[in-house]
């Protein structure tokens, strides 16, 4: 049970400190995105690893789902901040160019 509770507090952790992705440059914001899928790829491989010695079926169904609903709400706010903003630098720059 350790290695479980050890798995959710990891998520949950992740999830509580989020940052202000709004104050934060394009490039932060792509390492950012990077970081969560790399978060997103580890989580998962502790639950496939921890699976191999687990009965409980539904356990791992339900560490998995934690992780990807966590992780994917996570990565879908990033990539619609992501995008504004470099909507917003690539209309700046039009904008500069045709003046």
């Amino acid at each position: 049970m350790d290695e479980i509770e050890k798995i959710v507090e990891e998520i949950s952790f992740r999830k509580s400190k989020s940052k202000n992705y709004e104050k934060m440059k394009v490039e932060e914001i792509s390492k950012e995105l990077q970081n969560i899928m790399k978060f997103e790829q580890n989580s998962l491989k502790k639950i496939e690893e921890f699976e191999k010695n687990q009965e409980n079926q539904d356990l791992i169904i339900y560490l998995k789902m934690i992780s990807k609903n966590n992780t994917q709400r996570e990565i879908t706010d990033i990539q619609e901040i992501y995008l504004k903003k470099i909507d917003s630098e690539f209309l700046n720059q039009k904008h500069h160019l045709s003046s």
